[in-house]
């Protein structure tokens, strides 16, 4: 992997700043690392297990590119072709297993399955959406697929339906004021965060505790693109978002809010961001260069 060149030199931080546990405090924040290509929107990441990411971002055609780091380096971008018009979400439930979704050219939502093999496209919702969906799992055969807004409306509202036994549910409709992409996380099978750029420009976040809902709140800070979330463990998240310095800056939820954290960058795009264990975080952003860039916590 390479370090940034001069373009993002500026932009190393003084690492091991965050103190939320006395573990938290022995890990530090990387550099930014490259990893070239030229793509559009934001990328997405997600792991089905300790080393090991799988990283799929947009390219310049459309079509979907994927990355994979695994045994301890990073092999070469692949495509996975499709024609995309939103940034892809992904997530991982259980090992040799991911779901991504992005928008189509009919305003719809398509999904791209990974269980050994890389299965067609295929349409899971012809709905029209004002930004790109997003998906998460609380468990093998479980998925939570969120979007903002309805075809045909003025809806500005975050809406989810839900895969179990094999089939999906109808929408729900979970209310907000919401202008960005939606990011979410489960941290164990009853429990979701979903998070969001609000009409405020601030962080908005939901939660569902056993599938109950609760209000809408506000985090504040002044957030220019959908943000990323990651949880590490039962009661932990992490949440990244583009200022509007174009910086990246973090939140964490550990027995409370903690600030807002500033972590330097030129981004281009919104976060995406995911641990695959206690004090592992990885965060990746689209540079201002088009290429895909990457912070992580260890």
């Amino acid at each position: 992997m390479r370090r940034l060149s001069a373009l993002f030199g500026v932009l190393a931080m003084a690492a091991g700043a965050l103190l939320f546990s006395a573990s938290a405090a022995r890990a530090a924040w990387s550099d930014w690392t490259g990893h070239g290509g030229k793509v559009y929107g934001t990328p997405t990441v997600t792991t089905w297990g300790p080393g090991r990411l799988d990283v799929f971002a947009v390219a310049t055609d459309y079509t979907l590119q994927h990355r994979v780091y695994e045994n301890g380096r990073w092999l070469p971008w692949e495509s996975l072709g499709g024609h995309l018009t939103t940034s892809p979400s992904a997530v991982a439930w259980g090992p040799g297993r991911i779901d991504v979704v992005a928008g189509n050219v009919d305003g719809g939502v398509q999904r791209l399955v990974y269980d050994g093999v890389w299965r067609p496209w295929e349409t899971i919702d012809t709905g029209t959406y004002r930004y790109a969906p997003a998906i998460s799992s609380r468990g093998p055969g479980r998925l939570d697929l969120f979007t903002v807004g309805r075809a045909g409306t003025e809806d500005s509202g975050l809406h989810v339906k839900s895969f179990a036994n094999g089939a999906w549910s109808g929408w729900t409709s979970l209310g907000g004021d919401l202008t960005s992409a939606p990011a979410a996380v489960s941290w164990d099978a009853g429990r979701i965060d979903v998070f969001a750029k609000g009409g405020d420009n601030s962080l908005h976040h939901t939660w569902a505790d056993n599938g109950v809902w609760g209000s809408w709140e506000s985090l504040g800070g002044g957030i220019s693109q959908a943000p990323g979330v990651a949880s590490w463990a039962p009661g932990r998240l992490d949440v990244f978002a583009r200022g509007t310095d174009d910086a990246l800056y973090h939140k964490a939820f550990d027995n409370g809010w903690h600030a807002w954290e500033w972590h330097a960058g030129v981004l281009s795009s919104g976060v995406s961001a995911v641990s695959w264990g206690p004090n592992r975080i990885d965060a990746f952003v689209t540079g201002n260069d088009q290429a895909v860039h990457q912070k992580a916590w260890s």
